[in-house]
């Protein structure tokens, strides 16, 4: 009986052994990490900060404790990033987080991804709360948000109609752009009335669709005063207007709800206001801008237009210029004529020479009677003809003198007239050419006259003359 029992023993323990399930460590840390992660999700824990340590990875690593226990926590940069505070060793914070496993040492430990000072309340916690349910749905994505019009046509101001904050908003919209019809959607802004009052606002004045931006406002307060902004049914009137929305709540250290889904934020009311207003007087700039920048395009095309006048006027040329080219022209062919007669006369010498030459090489009385005679004859012709050339010539420079003469400027002064010149040595022919007290030249026949000029008389009989060419 004992050894039959003893085998039955035997092989019922080979038989649960062979039913054990085995981990290896690494196996067992991460299962009882996902245990945990899984059943103790986001939590809240208040305690006292100690051992706090701030390596270079920007991560901090801490413990928080109470009378009778101490857990380790790691918050990591992307998160510790947002604290606004500085927690030190001793303090009493408020941490969020996840209970979890560092694996490689089968520390139990809490994850924090967001810590206050404890003592905040409730208020503070419905807040972050609120805040991160709206984050997670995305109501502060910037892709969400609407831009503001450049220029607005029309302000709705949706705010208590006896609060501070509309006379400020009234008193900056009348110094910035007086000429925006402003809209008011009154509704309370603090109170159990508030939050339907806003949502109602907001309703309303999308069903109107009469204003293109909307300002959300109200002055300073505590956090209770402010409340009513941080509700979740406000929060999702400014999520679904399809106006755009900007929140100006409190003062520049207030933070709501309205402001991370609103299209803008400002720090105050009057800035909200500044915010959805154009500035008269900055577009006055920017219009006198523009006119300065024509005027200065007209002024330098105009100045274009009137060096080009100057230059063609340079480029017209006096009369008595002309005439100087045409008698120096005249000059030269009478140079070049004398020339040719010279060139003329020198050639035929040559040919005396060779004919005198070949007679006295001959030598025979008869020969030299008729060469003589024949020579006589030669010389007669050469006389004619040179006498007859230079007749001809003579004739031409006549003409060609004749008709320098005819259009000399020296006739004209023999007639009596006088040709009167500026400073410049330019011919006046006009009397707006010049002006009283002007040192002119007058130019007569044997001479020129020093003048200054004592009246101007213009002649009403002549027409003056177009200056448009």
């Amino acid at each position: 009986m004992t050894s039959s029992s003893s085998a039955g023993t035997s092989v019922s323990t080979s038989v649960q052994a062979d039913a054990r399930q085995i981990f290896s460590v690494t196996q067992l840390n991460r299962r009882a990490r996902q245990l945990l992660e899984t059943h103790l999700s986001l939590l809240w824990v208040e305690a006292e900060l100690s051992n706090l340590a701030r390596p270079s990875s920007g991560h901090w690593y801490f413990t928080l404790k109470d009378d009778n226990a101490q857990i380790r926590c790691a918050m990591f940069r992307n998160r510790n990033r947002a604290v606004k505070f500085r927690p030190e060793n001793g303090d009493k914070i408020l941490v969020r987080g996840r209970v979890s496993l560092y694996e490689n040492r089968g520390d139990y430990q809490l994850i924090v991804e967001h810590m206050e000072p404890a003592g905040l309340g409730d208020l503070q916690r419905r807040f972050e709360l609120l805040k991160a349910k709206l984050a997670e749905e995305g109501l502060f994505n910037d892709e969400l948000k609407q831009p503001l019009p450049q220029f607005a046509q029309h302000i709705g101001l949706i705010t208590s109609p006896t609060g501070a904050a509309l006379r400020d908003i009234l008193h900056v919209l009348e110094r910035r752009f007086p000429a925006i019809p402003v809209s008011i959607y009154p509704t309370p802004v603090q109170g159990h009335e508030a939050v339907q009052g806003i949502s109602d606002a907001l309703a309303l004045a999308n069903t109107r669709a009469e204003c293109d931006v909307l300002i959300l406002t109200r002055g300073g307060g505590s956090i209770e005063d402010l409340w009513a902004f941080n509700e979740e049914s406000v929060a999702r009137a400014i999520a679904a207007s399809a106006i755009p929305v900007v929140s100006g709540v409190g003062h520049e250290t207030d933070t709501t709800i309205a402001d991370f889904v609103a299209d803008l934020r400002a720090p105050t009311p009057s800035a909200a206001a500044e915010l959805a207003s154009p500035d008269a007087q900055e577009l006055a700039q920017v219009f006198q801008g523009y006119s300065d920048w024509f005027s200065q395009q007209a002024h330098a095309q105009l100045s274009k237009a009137q060096q080009t006048l100057r230059n063609l006027r340079l480029r017209l040329r006096h009369p008595s210029e002309i005439l100087e080219k045409q008698g120096q022209h005249l000059d030269h062919l009478e140079i070049r004529l004398l020339k040719s007669i010279q060139l003329h006369l020198h050639g035929k010498q040559l040919e005396l020479g060779q004919v005198l030459s070949r007679y006295h090489a001959q030598a025979p009385q008869a020969k030299l009677a008729q060469l003589s005679d024949r020579n006589k004859h030669l010389r007669e012709r050469l006389n004619i003809a040179i006498k007859h050339n230079l007749a001809r010539k003579n004739d031409e420079f006549a003409a060609t003198s004749g008709l320098l003469q005819a259009v000399s400027p020296l006739n004209t002064l023999e007639r009596g007239y006088a040709i009167a010149q500026n400073k410049a040595r330019q011919v006046i022919t006009h009397v707006a050419d010049t002006e009283i007290q002007d040192q002119i030249t007058v130019t007569v026949l044997d001479g020129t006259l020093d003048c200054q000029v004592q009246s101007v008389q213009p002649n009403s009989d002549l027409e003056p003359e177009s200056n448009d060419d």
